[in-house]
């Protein structure tokens, strides 16, 4: 399994390079920004598998920059621990309705912040993920993070990638609209349950023929993926 890209957001460099050194330690790629602006072209340009995003920053603070980063949907999914000075409750509610994952307020040991940041990892890649999954000549490898057909790479978005590995790796089974989001979109977001069929047919769409028939509407419950017809 390759090493996980961490991209560190703070205007010091000092904090910066104390948090890099500690990461490379425990085998983590490292990026490195300064400024909100910097960090989202490297978002864009590297795809980290999670963001230590600095609350305090000039120009763009780091709160508004994780507010950006869930809103768009190529990285609606980013996982992001604040690091802040802000100590506060109602300081640490404000980053986690922003769309933080984890929350650590400095100063902070190095240990903690490693042992927290591979939590959120874990969350975020669920045992068994990295396991590329076949049917009927439909691949998702989530190495590489594609779907192909034959060799072909199909186009989804990253919330469709992820309902599609849900259902690949769980076959044969019904699920409702509200597991699917405790499942996909995680327990703690608030999504309305019709969400999911804009997904789904999203995904279909992707899908495109015949392997859109693999995931089945399930009248009085939601959706179910099999490969019996």
């Amino acid at each position: 399994m390759s090493a996980k890209t961490v991209l560190i957001v703070d205007d010091e460099a000092p904090i910066r390079e104390m948090i890099a050194v500690a990461l490379e330690m425990a085998d983590y790629r490292v990026l490195e920004a300064d400024s909100a602006q910097a960090a989202h072209a490297m978002v864009v340009d590297h795809q980290p598998d999670l963001v230590l995003l600095d609350w305090m920053m000039p120009g763009t603070s780091g709160i508004e920059l994780a507010r950006r980063l869930k809103r768009e949907e190529a990285t609606a999914d980013l996982p992001i621990i604040m690091l802040t000075a802000k100590g506060e409750e109602d300081n640490k509610i404000q980053g986690l309705e922003a769309g933080a994952d984890d929350y650590i307020t400095k100063p902070f040991s190095p240990r903690e912040l490693v042992a927290r940041l591979k939590a959120v990892l874990r969350r975020a890649t669920p045992q068994g993920v990295e396991d590329a999954v076949e049917i009927d000549g439909l691949l998702l490898d989530p190495v590489s993070h594609r779907v192909s057909v034959d060799g072909q790479s199909l186009e989804m978005g990253p919330t469709e990638y992820r309902l599609l590995q849900f259902f690949m790796t769980h076959q044969e089974r019904a699920y409702t609209r509200g597991q699917l989001l405790d499942q996909v979109w995680g327990g703690n977001v608030y999504v309305e349950e019709r969400t999911v069929d804009v997904h789904i047919r999203r995904l279909r769409k992707a899908l495109g023929e015949p392997y859109h028939q693999l995931i089945q509407t399930v009248r009085g419950t939601g959706y179910r993926f099999s490969a019996k017809g």
